[in-house]
């Protein structure tokens, strides 16, 4: 795990279409129970190479229900974005994470976490790429159908500041799904 971790923290395979140069940024650890597989870092992460050290880590880690020390235990959590690099700001939000990530490191991380219990599916990116035909039409739906995906995987929005809009439509996500989410969490690390 630590030489697949160092190669990956040395890839520049996308470095051409970087605005801030190549910084990969994922965690893992061969005794992780939980993976979460989010889009990219944003700018503040790129800068300090921590992933969810921002705003929308902070949501993340209130809807799990950890600690700051729970969540950044590489045995409890693996971090694993879409792309692991910032991918530069789109008009809307930053860019889509950068298509090589994916394909070119998951599935050898994944390999050496044989104690995983589940997998966080954080945005439309990872649902589409993990779920494939059996997400739904739209991330609302997909993420209202979450008990069809468990146990292996337990889909959910992104917590980014920017998408205050659709948690204000839809209240449902944190009134009833975020404490089944949380008690997953707390089964699984206790």
């Amino acid at each position: 795990m630590e030489e697949l971790l160092h190669n990956i923290s040395q890839c520049n395979i996308c470095k051409a279409y970087l605005p801030l140069g190549p910084r990969p940024v994922a965690t893992a650890h061969i005794n992780s129970k939980i993976i979460i597989i989010g889009q990219a870092p944003g700018t503040k992460v790129h800068e300090s190479g921590i992933p969810w050290d921002d705003q929308s880590g902070k949501k993340l880690r209130q809807w799990l229900n950890v600690t700051d020390a729970q969540f950044y235990n590489t045995e409890n959590f693996a971090i694993i974005p879409m792309g692991f690099c910032y991918p530069g700001k789109g008009k809307t939000g930053d860019l889509p994470p950068r298509p090589e990530c994916a394909p070119q490191w998951h599935e050898q991380l994944l390999d050496k976490m044989p104690n995983v219990e589940l997998i966080i599916l954080i945005g439309a990116y990872a649902q589409k790429y993990y779920l494939k035909d059996k997400a739904k039409r739209t991330l609302t739906e997909t993420v209202g159908e979450y008990k069809s995906y468990l146990p292996k995987y337990f889909p959910i929005p992104h917590p980014s500041p920017t998408n205050r809009f659709w948690r204000a439509k839809n209240p449902w996500f944190e009134e009833l799904i975020v404490s089944e989410l949380q008690e997953k969490v707390k089964a699984i690390l206790k």
